[in-house]
């Protein structure tokens, strides 16, 4: 899998096809009927509930350059809500997970939403920062909640979406918190980063820039498009510059050039990543001993390697389920999100409202939530920071179970708990 932090996809067009899609989702959600609620037995029901069933849905990526992260987040929800309905679902009601991929095409994402939408209670699967973005007031305008697989901090502020864990900016604060910390780097000392144009970049280097202010360091930015592979250019730029370190916002071939030219180049320095220049499969290639060697990840999501026994049972049941499939942080961030929605779900049902605002409060009123698969506790009850600073900070190896392993527990840096998000 070759594929983004379990991998947010994040690419922005151009600001005419933005806005013209923009204007889209606009005019659609203008001419959208405003959800009903019902009420049923005492319990207040709304789109996607019926007696015995609701429904939720997930927009995907199963087509695209996202395949390998929409499968694997698809099939680890899919063995969240059997084990659920198992166990007795909601209320007596089964959950029922519609999949529609979207092939990351925002207009077909626009489609599928207007396809599955006004049928669902939630949708616990939404992949792409930029489609997130197109869909937000639609999905504000039918209030249900909503969990994208995008972690760009311009996805905050809205009481129906959810970002679960760290956003991009938080993790490159960490990520210099952590140089500084255990590499020894300083006021004066040049950090190197490497992003991608669009949302995932952007909101990465709004952290870089502020965590090198405060720290006193000097950032040397190289922007690249989505479709740039060679990375000879940046790693040129970062040695003339004289970097002591390098923080990595692309995708995972991105990062393997970048990882494999600056070993060529004789640029010895850590590398601190975010999640989604990541994958596995990037050890079974040259460029794999050098990831192994001084390569960091950020994550708020435990690696399956972890000895956690929510993680262990995930992993044996997905291994059972699906045969051969790797089991990868795509698996395990999946999986968090449908729990997130599950257990939404279920206080909802003793608030007796399956409403979408009753889904949306049951969600809003945990300020503790525990997925049960380790890292930090998660704060629901507000929506316009993250719900975590914390993050692992991870490690190739292969080795182990998806391929990495865990260097540092989750710990909020002194740094990102004193920044606020840019609204």
């Amino acid at each position: 899998m070759l594929a983004p932090r379990s991998h947010p996809p994040c690419f922005r067009g151009g600001l005419v096809r933005l806005a013209a899609l923009t204007l889209a989702v606009t005019g659609l959600t203008g001419c959208a009927d405003k959800p009903t609620v019902q009420s049923s037995d005492s319990m207040r029901t709304g789109p996607g509930v019926t007696a015995d069933k609701i429904t939720v849905a997930a927009l995907t990526d199963l087509t695209g350059p996202y395949a390998p992260l929409g499968r694997g987040v698809t099939q680890a929800q899919q063995l969240y809500f059997k084990r659920f309905n198992e166990s007795g679902g909601a209320c007596g009601r089964t959950v029922e997970l519609v999949v529609r991929d979207h092939g990351y095409d925002v207009r077909k994402a626009v489609t599928a939403y207007a396809e599955v939408a006004p049928h669902a209670a939630a949708i616990p699967q939404l992949i792409g920062s930029s489609i997130t973005t197109a869909l937000r007031s639609r999905i504000e305008s039918d209030r249900v909640l909503t969990v994208p697989q995008a972690w760009a901090h311009t996805l905050l502020g809205s009481k129906y979406v959810q970002i679960i864990g760290t956003t991009y900016d938080v993790d490159m604060i960490n990520g210099v918190e952590f140089l500084a910390k255990e590499h020894g780097l300083g006021a004066g000392d040049k950090i190197g980063h490497l992003y991608l144009q669009g949302d995932y970049g952007d909101s990465a280097v709004t952290g870089s820039r502020w965590a090198a202010r405060e720290l006193g360091m000097k950032l040397v930015e190289h922007e690249i498009r989505p479709t740039d592979n060679d990375m000879t250019p940046a790693v040129t730029a970062f040695r003339r510059a004289g970097v002591k370190a390098v923080l990595v916002s692309v995708g995972p071939l991105q990062a393997s050039s970048l990882v494999g030219v600056s070993a060529a180049k004789g640029l010895n320095v850590p590398f601190v990543a975010s999640n989604s220049a990541f994958a596995e499969q990037l050890l079974d290639t040259p460029v794999g001993p050098y990831l192994e060697k001084d390569f960091y990840i950020l994550s708020a999501v435990a690696p399956p390697s972890a000895s956690i026994e929510g993680i262990r049972q995930v992993a044996r049941d997905y291994r059972k389920t699906y045969r051969g499939q790797p089991v990868d942080l795509s698996v395990i961030a999946g999986y968090g999100a449908a729990v997130t929605v599950g257990e939404a779900l279920k206080k909802a049902c003793s608030m007796r409202d399956f409403s979408r605002e009753g889904i949306v409060a049951a969600h809003r009123s945990n300020p503790q939530f525990n997925a049960g698969l380790g890292g930090p506790a998660m704060d629901y009850s507000r929506w316009t920071v993250p719900s975590t600073r914390s993050a692992y900070v991870l490690k190739p190896d292969r080795d182990k179970l998806g391929g990495l392993k865990i260097h540092r527990q989750p710990v909020t840096s002194p740094l990102a708990e004193k920044y606020t998000p840019p609204s």
